[in-house]
């Protein structure tokens, strides 16, 4: 297996041959490209990127308050309230009041919204295998393994240094970052 280079910046990387690009910067693009793909397949049903993320991460946490929504969409709260209401008037978000908090509302999808998310899913099923097609069965399997650790790792990381994380979403990180 080749070693990683060293840019001249001194950061390290996993370069293809030929390609000057770091592997932060394709990962991101892979991400980015991914959600493109789907926004477009996802359009026919009358859906747009705000809007299935809000299914998605509602049928993750369903129950969900407003504020809660915001944070797993790294949004303002009116701007979440917006994306509710939008989807509630589609019939595709039901609000129900929080049994020990009458200022809160939860969060649920409709049956309606059921429908739609499993629409959904062939489609996205469909995106990441049209994605994955160039890699070969083992390809796939490293690369999952190497993510799934990628993404532990980062997760202890977020445990570990609030304050940090909370910065860099404040604007005084270097760079931006695209939020899948």
């Amino acid at each position: 297996m080749p070693s990683n280079p060293q840019l001249p910046n001194g950061d390290l990387t996993t370069l293809d041959p030929g390609d000057d690009e770091p592997l932060g910067f394709l990962i991101s693009d892979v991400a980015r490209l991914i959600r493109t793909v789907f926004d477009r397949r996802v359009h026919r049903l009358g859906l747009t990127r705000a809007q299935w993320l809000v299914l998605t991460r509602l049928n993750r946490r369903p129950g969900a308050s407003q504020s809660e929504l915001a944070d797993m969409l790294e949004v303002e709260r009116a701007t979440a309230g917006r994306m509710v209401d939008r989807l509630e008037r589609k019939g595709w978000v039901i609000r129900r009041p929080d049994p020990t908090d009458r200022r809160i509302n939860r969060l649920f999808l409709s049956p309606e919204a059921d429908r739609i998310r499993a629409s959904m899913l062939v489609i996205a099923d469909q995106t990441l295998e049209d994605a994955l097609a160039p890699l070969s069965v083992l390809d796939r399997e490293r690369l999952g393994d190497a993510l799934a650790r990628m993404k532990q790792r980062l997760l202890t990381m977020t445990d570990r240094e609030p304050a940090a994380l909370a910065r860099l979403g404040n604007g005084h990180a270097a760079e931006e970052h695209d939020t899948p």
